[in-house]
């Protein structure tokens, strides 16, 4: 019991930001009768928030290297799909050697803003400031003001559609029962994942949970994976936007916690001149995250292209607020060098399902641009907060022991 008390007490704020996201859905569930989680409507959910997803994985890198933001994310979008109905609608070009195209576009417009920030040390609040205007007044002259429209299917089958009911199977009466395979499949191969790490760790002495944490840890993600694809598996079944951006999160996660460069991601962002003096190479670091963001961005502008089947020049307007706003709701430091990708999707999440919860209750956008400010503001405030007066002891939950008992303790991020 002592070991599971320290398990839950050292990693708080996560479990915290879970229950927040339990909380929710509970609460919009009953509000809205029922909806928020019918089938139909979980499908949409994905669909409507697969882009934030990706922008908030690529600003999650950002926020790391010293709580830096990109304000541009969203006119990046907006081009990159005005790009793509150019090559595409307007000149007839091949839909796939377009979207290269698109992403190498993305691309260069990263190294052109990682330069000035990370070379010619100007803030990167100002250059992306100037390049959310830069890009959204280039989208507006790329499509003359005017909205394109249709893409063709080849274009669309990346971010649209769902994956078949493979070999016609019968399951449950689940009109997609090959969805429920893949959540049993993904469930399996999550389980075995983690316990073979724990079981390394262990081997090489590092410190390991409690057994029993990782077990029911263990059954309710596998509970929830395999709920989630067997609810869409009763819809349509799985949407092929949500292999893309699972592709992405898996990739994301293993890259800021098992490669050298991920390490230094967060070096960085903790203390660059002592990151700069261990040998980190700072500079090359907080280029490549520019980079890296304007390359999602564009991603994250394909796939939202696809799912309008149009290139509007509107397009994108305030993504970049809540793709920052996934970040610091899902446990990233304003600071900089704490934040998880797996945070940074349930942050995500919470403001998917707000968005989501809000408009089926009929309030209006103007209400839910409040709610949304304060949850942000809520959320930073907890970890600045935290950050003054040590380890959380500021919650009065907590209690004075509880407090006590946390200094020392070591917090893993």
């Amino acid at each position: 019991m002592s070991s599971l008390w320290t398990t839950l007490r050292n990693n708080l704020r996560q479990y915290m930001i879970l229950l927040a996201l339990l909380a929710i859905i509970i609460a919009f569930q009953i509000m809205t009768n029922g909806t928020l989680l019918k089938p139909m409507n979980v499908s949409n959910l994905i669909f409507q928030n697969a882009y934030v997803v990706i922008l908030a994985v690529g600003m999650l890198m950002c926020i790391l290297t010293g709580g830096n933001i990109d304000l541009s994310v969203a006119s990046v979008v907006a081009l990159v799909g005005a790009c793509a109905g150019t090559f595409i609608i307007t000149w007839g070009w091949n839909s796939h050697l377009s979207i290269l195209l698109c992403l190498l576009i993305g691309i260069a417009i990263g190294a052109w803003q990682g330069f000035w920030i990370a070379y010619a040390r100007i803030p990167a609040f100002i250059v992306t400031l100037s390049g959310m205007l830069v890009f959204r007044g280039l989208t507006l002259i790329v499509l003359g003001g005017l909205t394109l429209a249709p893409f063709p299917a080849d274009f669309l089958a990346y971010s649209t559609g769902y994956i078949p009911n493979f070999f016609g199977l019968d399951l449950f009466g689940l009109r997609n029962a090959a969805s429920l395979l893949i959540g049993v499949a993904l469930a399996i191969v999550y389980c075995v994942g983690q316990i073979r790490g724990w079981f390394w760790r262990k081997k090489k002495a590092y410190e390991v949970e409690n057994p029993w944490v990782l077990m029911l840890k263990l059954a309710i993600v596998s509970a929830a994976v395999i709920w989630l694809f067997y609810t869409l598996g009763a819809y349509r079944g799985v949407p092929k936007v949500l292999i893309s951006v699972g592709i992405i999160l898996i990739a994301y996660s293993y890259f800021t916690s098992h490669t050298v460069m991920g390490r230094h991601l967060y070096a960085l962002g903790g203390n660059e001149k002592a990151a700069r003096l261990s040998g980190v190479k700072t500079r090359q670091l907080l280029f490549l995250a520019y980079v890296n963001m304007a390359f999602l961005a564009s991603i994250a502008g394909i796939v939202f292209a696809a799912r309008l089947n149009s290139a509007s020049p509107q397009a994108g307007q305030s993504f970049e607020l809540d793709a920052i706003a996934a970040c610091f709701i899902g446990g990233a430091s304003a600071y900089g060098g704490i934040g998880t990708v797996g945070g940074t999707l349930i942050g995500a999440m919470i403001m998917g399902i707000l968005n989501n919860g809000m408009s089926i209750m009929g309030i209006s956008s103007n209400v839910q641009q409040v709610v949304k400010g304060l949850v942000l503001l809520g959320a930073v405030a907890f970890d600045v907060l935290g950050k003054q007066r040590g380890q959380l002891n500021f919650l009065p939950f907590l209690g004075r022991r509880a407090a006590k008992q946390q200094e020392g303790v070591k917090v893993e991020n």
